[in-house]
Parts: C-alpha cells; structure tokens; sequence
C-alpha cells in the first residue's frame, strides 16, 4: 500500500468495465462506449482514434497498431497485426547508391502505409458492438470543436520543434499542427476538422473510406510531391492480419505478446535473462537489479536487432526465446563490469506512443498500441486532409541481406508491442508500457515489479525506471544518489534522461471478478471505471 502522506495515485477500482490511457478524455469516451452497450472493443478503438486528435505528436489516423484481444469468457489471446509495409516501388539499393547507411528518419522516404485504419475497421467488424458511426463520432466532434493541450503533450510540442526544420514539421503540416510557427501550449485548442471529415467517409464507407477515393489519393500526390514512390494500388492492397500470440513465463504467470515483426520475442528473451538471477531478493531500486537489467537489455537488443524482421523473413524468433539462448547470454554478465552498448540505430531511440487497454462487464480484454513512431511522424502531412505520416519506415536496415532490410511490400521491425499476462491459464493483466525502444526491457521491468516484489498495477509504474541504451544508463531521478555512484563504478555512463522514460497502463483482473487499473503518471492520463 502507498503512503498516503506521499504524492502518488491510488489505484482505480470497479466490477463493470475499466479503461486506463494516457488522457482523460480518451478514457471517459472510452467508458461512454461502454455504458452505451458497447464492448471493450468498441471502447478501445473509440479510445484510441481520439488519442490522435489529444496527443497528436504521438499518434494519429496516419499510423501503425498492435491488439492483443480475449474474447468474453474465453482464456485464447488473438493478435492483431496493424502494421504497414513499404510502398512496391521501395529499392534500398537505390538509396545505398546514394550513400545511404541507414534509412533517413524524416520526409517521404521512411514512410510506410498507415495500417492501424485497415485493423479497426476489421476488429469493429469481428468484435465490436456498435459499429464504426458510433464509435468515430466521439473523435469527430472533438476533431471539430478541438481539445485543450495538456501539460505533458505541451511538453513534448515544444521538444518536437527543437528539432529543427529539418527534423521537425515541414510544409503543410507547419501550418496544420504549429500555432502562428510556434509549438501549441498547455491550456490552448487544438483541432483537425479536416481529419473530422476523414472520418466521417471511414464511419460510413468503412476502409475504403480511407484507402481509396479522394482521401488515398490525397496521401499519394503528397508523399509524390515529397519524393515518395507510393502509389493508390500500395494504399488499396493493405491488409491487416491476425496473428497467433508467442509467450513466455516468468514468476508464476505466463507474458503474452506479439510475434514479429513486433519486438515481443526482445521482452521474453529478457525475462528468460533475469531468471538467472534472484532478482527478488535484491533492493528493487538498488544498483544490482538496475544493473543486470540494463546488462540484459544490450544481450536481448542486441539479438532484437540481428532477428526481428517481417515475419516472412525473421528466422530465429524461436532461438531468442529458447531456454538455451537466455542461459549462455545470463552467463556473459559480470556484476562488477558493463558490457559494450548494444547497436540500437539512433532512429529507433523515441519516446512517442499511445497505449490504450479496456476489459468490460464480460470480461473481453483489449490491450491496444497505436503510434507513428517519432514525435509527429514523418514530419510531412497530406495537404487536403492533413493527415500526419509515421515514419515507421525508419526501424528498416538498409544492410544487404539483412531480415529487416528495406525493400517494397515488406512490413519493418516495429518497437511498439502490446503486452498480456495469464494466471493460470486464465486472462490476468493487459498492459502496456510506452517509450520506442524502451518498450521490451519496459515490459520486462513492469512484469518484474509484479512477480518479483509483489506490487499491484499502480505501484509497478509509479516505480522509478532505467534504460541502458545508446551507451548511457539512463536513471529516472527516482534513483538515489548511492545507486548512481555504484553504478557509475561498475562502469556505466550515467546519466539523468531530459524526458521521464516511457509511460504505461494496466487493468489487474482479480479472482473475484473487481477489476483494478493503473495509469502511469509519466502522462497526462488517467484509469476510468463504472
């Protein structure tokens, strides 16, 4: 339990349905779905499309999503795939010839088809209640009549632009998402009726509404004009697909998750690590735990980023989270020295997600990823609609031979990963931790923090979080300074991070049915119940 003398948040109890996101109208939509007769499903999508128009830097219409679903009274996890792939015309060599070494992060180049559009659609269809009208119609009126700016999506407005011309909005989507030039600012309206209108078309004309006609065409002669090679047939032949979750167990539950082209396979081959070691009877904030972890993390991003591709060209999913392979990696870490920092592509390195779970009065669980990748994107928007592009493109390789390298019609190595533990055999926890790259050694961490010290949804990410990437050994201020001091006598470069690592949510089913959700207070979000 808290201590109630102590800032914190408690967590948020209720029998009939629960949704915890990262802000707080997304989560009383998401209710109202509910109390309308809908289901989790229908909540989830409601939840997340508005995401788009309350956290724009971080998601939208133009983006990729992962769902990780169980039907009302059933124990099975069924997967969504709602990535895009590179458009036909796609030629790495081309860009090697240029002098490439890696794949450009902004502009047209890294852009691929947004796919999260196509999987609503489809898991409306399969799973909802409502139907697509009712659920965009909450993201339309608020896509017209426009959102207060909250702190945290202020916060990151303003870093997002720090980055330049060149790395930052370009062209229409200046004009679209910045305020008389200048980042929006806490408090202040942010709207998109052009993107209100892109919905309504989705609403009545479902997928099509999107991938053809006017609005597909108004994706295409914008990524044209930047450079792109998209065409229609790139934006009409997309497909999302079902997928059969991997898993793995660690304490006494079993983690469910994505197979690849996400990095889930990355979060169990970590685990698989920390089994080696009685990471229980360590302070959980003390500088062996951080330590092994961030040891782990470079041993199982390092595989990540040699395996993890589109899954008709990943190979060795099943290597990494072998028994085997955990063991001989545990046995390269030494408590008293560091291992070299892993490859992790600098592209790969942010922090720009949203993350949406609901469980209804019928128990159906939907754990749901939605992002495009870094802060606003691509940069680029569509002129008509403005439609903000991800760059997912960016987590290819442009290394021959590579699995993941970049080539037309191919889906790249996606960061974003929806998480699901079963107790059991039996549904127990969706939950998802935000934060790119972060995400893996998150999940690990949150999984860790309930198995190993026992703490409830709430508890496991108020916890403070360290990440070992890109050479440092990023601590939260959570961290004493005793801890850091070891740490950086073992060997570690480390360093306090400009932005609070990742953000999460939960929803905890207990055995006598009360649900119990957490919402991270890295984000402006909040858990909701009835």
């Amino acid at each position: 339990m808290r201590d109630f003398h102590m800032p914190g948040r408690s967590s948020v109890l209720a029998n009939n349905g629960l949704c915890a996101t990262s802000h707080p109208l997304a989560a009383k939509v998401a209710i109202q779905m509910l109390e309308a007769g809908g289901n989790a499903m229908d909540a989830a999508i409601a939840g997340a499309v508005l995401l788009g128009i309350a956290e724009p830097q971080m998601t939208g219409i133009g983006g990729d999503c992962f769902v990780l679903i169980t039907p009302p009274g059933e124990d099975r996890v069924i997967g969504m795939n709602g990535s895009g792939r590179a458009p036909a015309g796609f030629d790495a060599a081309a860009l090697r010839d240029q002098g490439m070494t890696k794949m450009p992060i902004y502009g047209a180049t890294p852009v691929t088809v947004p796919g999260a559009i196509d999987a609503f659609c489809t898991l409306s269809k399969d799973w909802g209640k409502l139907g697509l009208k009712a659920v965009l119609a909450p993201t339309i009126h608020y896509a017209e009549a426009g959102i207060p700016v909250a702190p945290r999506v202020a916060f990151d407005w303003v870093l997002a632009e720090q980055r330049g011309e060149e790395g930052g909005l370009q062209g229409i989507a200046r004009d679209l998402y910045l305020k008389d030039g200048q980042p929006y600012q806490q408090g202040e309206m942010f709207a998109a009726p052009a993107q209100a209108e892109v919905l309504r078309r989705i609403a009545t004309e479902g997928r099509a509404g999107f991938y053809e006609g006017e609005v597909a065409e108004d994706m295409v002669n914008s990524l044209n004009a930047a450079g792109g090679v998209h065409t229609l047939d790139d934006f009409a032949n997309h497909t999302s697909t079902y997928t059969d979750p991997i898993s793995g167990g660690y304490g006494g539950l079993e983690l469910c998750e994505h197979p690849p082209n996400g990095q889930g396979a990355t979060a169990i081959l970590l685990l698989n690590i920390l089994k080696h070691f009685d990471i229980a009877d360590m302070d959980p904030w003390g500088a062996d735990r951080a330590h092994i972890e961030a040891e782990a993390t470079k041993l199982a991003y390092d595989a990540r980023n040699r395996f993890i591709a589109d899954a008709d060209h990943c190979t060795r999913a099943d290597y990494m989270m072998a028994p085997e392979t955990a063991e001989k990696l545990a046995a390269l870490i030494k408590m008293d020295s560091v291992l070299p920092p892993a490859a992790l592509p600098v592209e790969e390195v942010h922090k720009d997600t949203i993350y949406i779970t609901v469980v209804d009065k019928d128990r159906m669980t939907v754990s749901l990823i939605y992002s495009i990748f870094h802060s606003f994107g691509s940069g680029l928007a569509s002129d008509k609609f403005g439609i903000l592009f991800q760059n997912r493109g960016a987590g290819f390789s442009l290394a021959e031979g590579h699995p993941n390298e970049a080539a037309g019609g191919k889906r790249p190595m996606h960061t974003i990963i929806p998480g699901l533990l079963k107790k059991d055999g039996k549904p127990y926890m969706p939950f998802g931790v935000m934060g790119g790259a972060y995400q893996a050694t998150g999940h690990a961490r949150f999984v860790s923090n309930v198995t190993d010290f026992g703490l409830g949804p709430q508890e496991a990410m108020d916890a403070p979080r360290s990440f070992a990437v890109e050479g440092e050994l990023r601590l939260e201020r959570g961290y004493s300074d005793d801890v850091r001091s070891d740490l950086a006598g073992r060997g570690h470069k480390v360093v306090t991070p400009e932005i609070a690592i990742g953000g999460s949510q939960a929803i905890k089913i207990h055995d006598n049915g009360v649900l119990e959700a957490g919402s991270d207070h890295r984000k402006d979000g909040c858990a909701l119940g009835y």
